[in-house]
């Protein structure tokens, strides 16, 4: 079996770097990044990965960066992480400047010959770094990169190589530990022709077309509070009527929530009301493997926009057998728009809340050792 590394840049991913001169040359100045020991633990306990540091520290050596300042914050900060059961199997230090353009410079590989053999899995082994370079290290080395930064954009010619972009050490732990929770579903019928793609750990992000102004606006709030991203294209019979266009898109986006919720170990699972101007909504949700809704809405309104109220029920009903969860809705108020909009954004806080996963108490969250 190969070897798989974990390739793991130092200021700004393992300690904070210096904000001024970024020189990390005084025990002052050493601060680890936010959780990053209890991770780094939790990675090497359970996982088979080798940790490898890879850092450019620029000039060391010189009159700029003395040697003597170096060592005693980086000896310092690897003893602390042997105290705490973390051992570093390699250490790569590139002292070039960036105008040098050496071959041992990040994101260049030169360092990292050993890795790139055949001996070590890269497809299957990870970048961890705060900087557009590490992302284009883990370009050049074929394998993938885990960008420690939220308000980067990643240049197209990289988003390819960046699996997950996170300034939280837990969720790098969680991503290795229990992997994505990403699905696809197309759903191609006489009546409609539908894909959907979500991730539950997303941002919000969400591409929706059904067709339908109101539903797609709906369908976002799901997304915008879930923290899913969700990319949802319906091709439907609208010229018959709205129908089998929201129900078949509730039967397919049930399908892909089930499908990326995996085996649901660690999950939170139940999850929620709140008021929207005159509204008080409530979704309580369980992902108990066992599909079921109680409705408790009335809308007096033939339609909301172009969506028939009547389907807001055959929406949830169509969603909570295909997702296999059971859903109680109750809404009151008199706007009917602020109802139903009330309705998905519970429902979106109401996922929020049960689709959270912790690794660290990793069990079926059942009695029955089933869901």
């Amino acid at each position: 079996m190969k070897k798989r590394a974990l390739f793991i840049d130092r200021d700004g991913t393992l300690v904070i770097e210096p904000p001024i001169d970024y020189q990390l040359d005084s025990l002052e100045k050493l601060e680890f990044y936010p959780k990053v020991i209890r991770n780094l633990y939790f990675i090497q306990k359970n996982l088979d990965f080798e940790f490898v540091m890879v850092t450019n520290q620029d000039g060391l050596g010189t009159v700029s960066f003395p040697e003597d300042t170096f060592w005693p914050a980086q000896n310092k900060m690897l003893e602390i992480l042997e105290g705490e059961g973390i051992i570093f199997d390699d250490i790569l230090i590139d002292r070039s400047f960036p105008e040098d353009n050496a071959p041992t410079r990040k994101p260049r590989p030169g360092m990292l010959g050993k890795y790139i053999t055949g001996e070590y899995d890269m497809e299957h082994s990870f970048v961890i770094g705060d900087r557009l370079t590490d992302v284009e290290l883990a370009k050049n080395l074929g394998c993938k990169a885990i960008f420690l930064q939220n308000n980067i954009d990643i240049p197209n010619e990289l988003k390819n190589s960046c699996t997950l972009q996170t300034t939280d050490w837990d969720a790098i732990s969680e991503f290795l530990f229990a992997g994505e929770r990403k699905a696809e579903i197309k759903r191609t019928t006489k009546e409609t022709d539908i894909y959907i793609a979500l991730n539950l750990d997303g941002k919000g992000n969400c591409e929706i077309s059904t067709g339908l102004g109101f539903f797609d606006h709906m369908l976002e709030q799901i997304g915008k509070h879930a923290t899913i991203d969700l990319t949802i294209q319906v091709k439907g019979d609208l010229n018959v009527d709205e129908h089998h266009t929201i129900e078949d898109t509730a039967i397919a986006l049930g399908e892909a929530i089930n499908k990326a919720l995996g085996d649901k170990r660690g999950i939170e699972r139940y999850g929620y009301c709140l008021p929207m101007d005159d509204c008080l909504c409530s979704v309580a949700l369980d992902f108990g493997g066992r599909p079921w809704l109680v409705w408790d809405a009335q809308f007096n309104r033939e339609k909301v926009g172009d969506m028939p109220t009547e389907m807001f029920l055959h929406f949830f009903k169509s969603l909570s057998d295909s997702a296999k969860m059971n859903l109680n809705i109750k809404a009151e108020g008199t706007n009917e728009h602020h109802k139903i909009e009330g309705i998905f954004k519970a429902l979106a806080r109401a996922l929020k809340m049960a689709k959270r996963r912790d690794i660290f108490n990793y069990e079926l969250p059942s009695t029955k050792g089933i869901i």
